[in-house]
């Protein structure tokens, strides 16, 4: 009899040194734990369509599909036969297999009426979907060759077909073949979920879970596994970020409270505008925050214009009248140096301190960046250590050593999904005490991504706007199907310009290769042209379309001080249109600015467009963007930018948004470097059951903080969540 095979055991004591040498380099998978987490991608079942008419050309896919007819006839350019198989999915769609060369074996095998797992990467030709010399196995009787139909999979054919995550060397059906082996001998680990939690939440055992979820019994049963191991994802992420805010909640701080008389007052009394209600609230929960003995770390979330920096200058303000510093941290310089200057004119007197026009409560706001001259950087840095800079603003230049501060007590982050981990970290090393955190975002984050990725973060919420924002009216334009919507596209912006506004043209790409700004790599492995840059489109419109119009360039290549003087013209009105890249994405606030045209819209993410659609409509005067796009109606590209045009509501855009992304991304998994455990919870699908998991998460704790009563639910949470991403959901 076979030794019992444990999580630990490494497959090639299981499946042979070849196979798993290839799950090891194509997959990852190097232990029977690591394979039985690999959890089919989805169950296909006989007389159930794949919907093959959904395809995307270029997706690797595996479709289970029925052998419609066959044909072979001789090749035109070498020696041999082509056989063509067409497949169908039961639902009119149907899918053209090539095989070249004399294989008749192959074509008796694949006869009219069998069914099979097919799988390939997708192509067309002449109109077609199809797939070049793919992979099979049938299903049902045997057949000849390479294709035969082995015992693991025979015992499927007409019930539950497990589909999995699959590698063109390891296809699915050599996986399913090698979970079979691995749960023949498999000794499940003991199930670290408390007994009265699993009483309490209905939830099967982590044994049955684990062989249930691979080799169903039934569809009921299917959907008790998932759940199961879905719980014990949201559980442990859950688990940590409240093990974690509890442990913050007994870190020291040093309170920062509101000062009557100080600085911020005397800005609220010269502010040209009323807060909206949004504003003072939220300022409350931050003023609270701040004058406890512990650490804030909120998150600031609000639509684009919302008027969130006025919060976070407010915030500083008060840690400044309380003798301590603030600094924000921006992505980008040219959002550091937009902050800096709409800092200094909200501030007036009140921020030249030193100068003979300064205000008796005034404090001086520096700015500090990697683009600093010598000269200016000492005494930049000199106002900062000696603390006669109550604010500071900067990129990650504010990281580095030597740039020390007298009494750093707040920690802005603008746009906070732009820094690493690390570098968020080394800021706040900076201050004695861990400093007051708040966390700014204008992209709008779903009820559970909040929950999740920022469960140990307060969340507050801006969604009113401040009085006189315009309306932004949103148009996809078909550039492909519709060649005259572009050229009426310029003609629009033409006539704002001569209104005496001013406008954004967007590229995806800066132009001569790629760059850490582009949103894709020049070129498409399926054939598109490349994407459009702004160093090729700028001297076409300004010999073309948009002839006579002073026309600036913008991206994260040029160098600093001429990034800040494009920046400046455009502010001043000495340029009529901007042609950018993303770096004006965030922040970039000119209220002249009255239309934006994104070219290859379908390049960038919903967020992104909602972001940079916020770019315009800032002052008194309504805002136009227009999405141009060669996507071809139908497509989910075009789907997607039909729904921004939709809809100004940045929440439900970011619903659709994370539908659209991989849930490990949101979750971390990318950041941390590590192949994720996080599977198959869906923070949009399974919103219930996050939040049934936090209420678990939150009894548990208050009971035993460090786990220590439940070691086998310590061990479960470490291997879902390791180190790196726990510090990822801690920092976040």
């Amino acid at each position: 009899m076979s030794e019992p095979a444990t999580v630990d055991t490494p497959l090639k004591k299981l499946v042979g040194d070849k196979t798993a040498k290839a799950l090891a380099s194509q997959l990852d998978l190097h232990t029977a734990g690591d394979l039985i987490y690999h959890f089919p991608r989805r169950y296909d079942e006989r007389g159930e369509h794949t919907d093959i008419r959904s395809l995307d050309v270029g997706e690797q896919v595996t479709v289970l599909a029925q052998v419609q007819r066959t044909a072979v006839r001789p090749m035109r350019q070498r020696r041999g036969n082509l056989l063509e198989v067409t497949v169908g999915d039961g639902s009119g769609g149907l899918l053209t297999l090539t095989f070249f060369g004399n294989q008749a074996w192959r074509e008796r095998e694949l006869r009219p009426g069998r069914w099979g797992l097919f799988a390939g990467k997708v192509t067309e030709f002449r109109g077609k979907r199809q797939l070049n010399g793919p992979e099979y196995v049938l299903l049902g009787e045997g057949g000849e060759g390479e294709a035969a139909v082995s015992d693991e999979i025979e015992e499927f054919a007409g019930a539950l077909i497990p589909v999995y995550p699959a590698a063109a060397a390891v296809p699915t059906w050599v996986i399913a073949r090698c979970v079979r082996v691995v749960l023949d001998t498999f000794t499940p680990p003991e199930d670290p979920l408390p007994a009265t939690v699993r009483a309490s939440r209905n939830l099967v055992g982590l044994g049955t879970a684990l062989r249930e979820i691979h080799r169903p019994s039934s569809k009921e049963e299917l959907y008790r596994a998932r759940r199961r191991l879905k719980w014990d994802e949201a559980f442990a992420v859950q688990l940590t970020l409240v093990q974690r805010k509890h442990r913050a909640a007994d870190w020291p701080a040093r309170p920062r409270p509101a000062r009557a008389g100080g600085l911020l007052d005397a800005f609220d009394a010269r502010l040209p505008y009323e807060l909206t209600a949004g504003q003072r609230d939220v300022g409350v929960e931050i003023a609270e925050d701040l004058a406890t003995p512990h650490p804030m770390h909120r998150l600031l979330q609000g639509e684009v214009g919302s008027g969130k920096t006025v919060v976070a200058l407010r915030a500083m303000l008060q840690v400044v009248d309380a003798g301590g510093q603030a600094a924000l941290l921006a992505p980008t310089e040219v959002l550091a140096a937009q902050h800096h200057r709409g800092m200094l004119d909200l501030l007036g007197p009140l921020g030249r301190a030193g100068e003979l026009d300064s205000a008796e409560h005034a404090t001086r706001v520096e700015l500090v960046t990697g683009s600093l001259g010598a000269a200016a950087r000492r005494r930049a840095l000199g106002e900062v250590a000696s603390g006669n800079a109550g604010i500071v603003l900067g990129t990650h230049a504010l990281l580095y050593e030597g740039v020390d501060f007298a009494d750093l007590g707040l920690v802005v982050v603008d746009e906070q999904h732009r820094f690493g981990v690390e570098q968020r970290d080394a800021l706040r090393a900076k201050a004695a005490q861990p400093p007051h955190v708040l966390v700014m975002t204008a992209t709008p984050i779903p009820r559970t991504v909040a929950m999740t990725v920022y469960g140990d973060l307060e969340v507050s919420t801006l969604s009113q706007l401040p009085r006189g924002r315009s309306p932004i009216a949103s148009h996809v334009v078909p550039a492909a199907e519709k060649p005259a919507f572009l050229d009426r596209a310029w003609r629009r912006l033409r006539e704002e310009v001569a209104a005496g506004h001013q406008a954004y043209v967007v590229c995806p790409r800066i132009g001569e290769g790629p760059t850490s700004e582009d949103e894709e790599p020049p070129l498409d492995d399926n054939g598109r042209r490349p994407p459009l840059a702004v160093t090729e489109v700028a001297p076409l419109l300004a010999d073309g379309p948009l002839h006579g119009l002073r026309i600036g360039v913008l991206h994260g290549r040029l160098p600093a001080d001429e990034k800040d003087a494009v920046m400046r013209s455009f502010v001043a009105g000495d340029l009529d249109v901007l042609v950018a890249t993303t770096v004006i994405e965030v922040g970039v606030d000119v209220p002249n600015a009255t239309v934006m045209i994104v070219l290859d819209a379908d390049r960038f993410g919903v967020s992104q467009l909602h972001q940079l659609r916020g770019r315009v409509g800032r002052g008194s005067a309504a805002g136009l963007c227009l999405l141009v796009s060669e996507a071809a109606e139908g497509s989910s590209a075009r789907e997607r930018l039909d729904a921004v045009a939709s809809t100004s509501d940045g929440f439900k855009l970011a619903e659709l948004d994370l539908e659209q992304r991989r849930e490990g991304d949101v979750l971390g998994a990318t950041q941390s470097g590590h192949r994720s455990h996080l599977r198959l919870l869906s923070l949009r699908r399974d919103a219930d059951l996050i939040r049934d998991a936090r209420a678990e998460a939150i009894t548990l704790i208050e009971d035993d903080p460090e786990l220590t009563r439940n070691p086998a639910l310590a061990a479960s949470v470490a291997a879902l969540v390791d180190e790196d991403r726990a510090e990822y959901l801690e920092k976040g």
